[in-house]
């Protein structure tokens, strides 16, 4: 075959949007944490929320900045209601509504902290809002500033009419003084004028100083302040899940594991020959071809025909399976890739050469044989392997027949797959694969980083290796995990099989053709 094998990868999409999306979609406990996050800051806000009333009172400002001097000049333009608004929101009328509710003068800032002043758009009334933590309160507080605004003009209008009086009093005395001293002539105009300034006074303290009038007396209000707690949590849920998408962005943007067919093969540049989906079924064995059936089983098989269409004419030849730091991904590919190329009619031998890391001999269901003649199959110290297959399948250790015998196994036509620890993690595994014609790689989804992918394909390149390609296995459940690792087949003794006290050694897994 010359060019990569096609895979519906569920993450591969032209859509470089909904590939986007679905690389946030992996981190959807994230999505949740934002979410959760978002609610409960909702929650919290509205349990916030809960203490806080306001209540508005208002004012009609009269028009009296200047109501002695201004004659004939429209109500309109005798009042500046910005300056007014000022003056509501300044420290003597929070002074003096810290009086007016019997507390003390220090607490003047903390109420004006609490009370916000505005002017409608054209009008001539003040609006006084106060926030307080209840009802009642928020009600006195309201008509507390209120009355100690109009107070406050009332004592500026006094004062003014004070002034303006006194000025008035002290030209009527200057006056009474040159009528007592005057000529005749000058008499008739002193008196006119006395009479002007007399009346005038009396005009002034006639006039009414009060500067405005409370036309809506604040009330305790029934309900808190801001939206109601099922606003705020759907809110709070929108901008949750709007948290979550961003840090699931971010943590993919951020993630060095691979988790697509595209991101396999763009870091190996090798294609990816299969895809094992997740077991959630069977009773945990590690050999499940010809065992169990199901989408894992039929994958397996699926593997076996590529693998011997890669390559040359004959088959793959030499062909290494090895995964890059986690052990027990290659042994369980080896064993199952091992029983299904014996189903196509070949004689498959399972060699491990690191029998006391693997304890494949306790996890595979053994038959003793008696020992062959030199040159057939399987070689001595071997046993075969309980699998429903359609050739034969056995298991040998590296102790019993040695790497050497690999070339005599393959003239007496079997095929030869050796088990291997990791590649990156035990250097021996590299001269392996130096004498290999392929090399098949095992990736977890997920869990297989793109760094160990890069390093594999620079050090296999560089020893003059050749990478077949990738099989990306999306593994066990945990409870299976669990399962393999209890020792099912106590088949080593009776079979003349080495035991697994032997030295730790590099193994790799091999695979002969005839």
């Amino acid at each position: 075959m010359t060019g990569p094998i096609p895979f519906d990868d569920r993450y591969d999409e032209p859509d470089q949007l909904r590939d986007q999306l679905r690389r946030i979609l992996r981190h959807r406990a994230l999505i949740a944490l934002g979410i959760l996050l978002g609610v409960l800051g909702g929650l919290a806000l509205s349990l916030q929320r809960a203490h806080t009333y306001r209540a508005t009172s208002e004012v009609l400002v009269r028009s009296t900045t200047d109501p002695f001097g201004a004659v004939g000049v429209s109500a309109d333009n005798q009042v500046s209601m910005s300056t007014e608004q000022r003056i509501a929101a300044s420290a003597t009328v929070a002074v003096r509504a810290t009086r007016l509710l019997g507390r003390a003068d220090s607490q003047a800032g903390t109420l004006g902290t609490q009370v916000r002043v505005t002017n409608p758009l054209q009008s001539q009334v003040l609006r006084f809002e106060f926030t307080a933590d209840s009802p009642q309160r928020a009600a006195r507080g309201a008509n507390a500033f209120a009355d100690a605004y109009l107070g406050d003009r009332e004592s500026r209008n006094d004062a003014t009419v004070a002034r303006t009086t006194r000025a008035l009093q002290q030209q009527i005395a200057v006056l009474n003084q040159r009528l007592s001293l005057g000529v005749e002539t000058a008499k008739s105009a002193a008196q006119n004028q006395l009479y002007n300034l007399q009346k005038r006074a009396l005009d002034i303290k006639a006039r009414d100083t009060d500067g405005g009038d409370v036309v809506r007396r604040a009330t305790a209000p029934a309900l808190p302040v801001g939206p109601g707690l099922r606003t705020l949590l759907a809110l709070g849920l929108a901008s949750g899940l709007l948290l979550g998408i961003v840090l699931a962005w971010v943590r993919s943007a951020l993630d060095s594991r691979v988790g697509s067919v595209g991101e396999v093969q763009s870091a190996l540049h090798a294609p990816v020959v299969g895809v094992l989906p997740a077991d959630d079924g069977g009773d945990g064995d590690l050999l499940t071809f010809g065992r169990a059936a199901g989408p894992r089983t039929e994958a397996y098989r699926a593997l076996a025909f590529r693998v011997r269409q890669i390559g040359d004419p004959g088959g793959p030849g030499h062909l290494l399976v090895v995964a890059p730091r986690r052990a027990g991904d290659a042994e369980e590919v080896a064993a199952n890739l091992g029983a299904a190329l014996a189903d196509n009619g070949s004689d498959v031998l399972l060699l491990d050469t690191a029998a006391r890391t693997t304890g494949l001999a306790t996890r595979l269901p053994l038959i003793p044989i008696e020992v062959p003649a030199p040159g057939e199959f399987p070689p001595a110290g071997s046993a075969f392997v309980d699998a429903d297959v359609a050739g034969r399948f056995a298991y040998s250790s590296d102790s019993a027949t040695g790497l050497s015998d690999r070339t005599e196994s393959a003239d007496a036509g079997a095929s030869t797959v050796v088990v291997t620890r990791p590649f990156l993690t035990h250097a021996d595994a590299l001269s392996v694969a130096q004498r290999a014609d392929g090399i098949l790689v095992v990736v977890r989804p997920g869990h297989t980083r793109r760094e160990d992918l890069r390093q594999m394909q620079e050090l296999i390149g560089c020893s003059g290796g050749r990478i077949l390609g990738a099989v990306m296995d999306a593994g066990r459940t945990r409870r299976k995990l669990s399962a393999l690792r209890r020792p099912k087949h106590n088949s080593a003794s009776g079979t003349g099989l080495p035991s697994t006290e032997l030295p730790e050694r590099d193994a790799t897994l091999s695979i002969f053709r005839r």
